[in-house]
């Protein structure tokens, strides 16, 4: 699996243990950044993440910045991309089964990092269900265009 991670400088610390992490079990993993805990936007990381998760360069994406709420709206942004905010082991999983996520957000300021790595394996560890209601949904996800 390829996995595109990326960081504001309030995820930064966070991000920077779950790339390792993710290496050391074996996972291919791109860095988009940020290098360091220097103020920048957001925006700009979750773009380069999301538009790669799109572009199916990678497999999935995973975005930490201060709640990780602006990296979730950002990488929503892009078509094809289902991402969700996760500070929990039961949503980490419910999300891949039910909801197909391709990219995972969560919040350095808002949860441990242990939790991240524990919330990370999670994710990455479980597929999506496949059952006929949860396909249903995330096709009409996937084809809504907005009015």
């Amino acid at each position: 699996m390829k996995i595109a991670i990326g960081a504001d400088h309030g995820g930064f610390t966070h991000k920077e243990a779950i790339r390792k992490h993710l290496t050391d079990r074996g996972f291919e993993v791109k860095d988009f950044g940020t290098y360091s805990e220097e103020s920048m936007d957001y925006n700009d990381v979750a773009i380069k993440v999301a538009e790669g998760v799109r572009d199916q360069e990678f497999d999935r994406g995973i975005l930490v910045c201060g709640t990780g709420v602006g990296m979730s709206i950002m990488a929503n942004k892009v078509d094809g991309v289902r991402a969700a905010l996760v500070h929990d082991l039961f949503t980490a999983e419910a999300t891949r089964l039910h909801n197909d996520t391709n990219v995972l957000t969560m919040g350095g300021r808002v949860i441990d990092e242990d939790l991240a790595l524990k919330i990370t394996d999670i994710w990455v560890d479980t597929a999506f269900s496949n059952d006929e209601r949860h396909a249903r949904r995330v096709g009409k996800i996937n084809h809504y265009k907005g009015e």
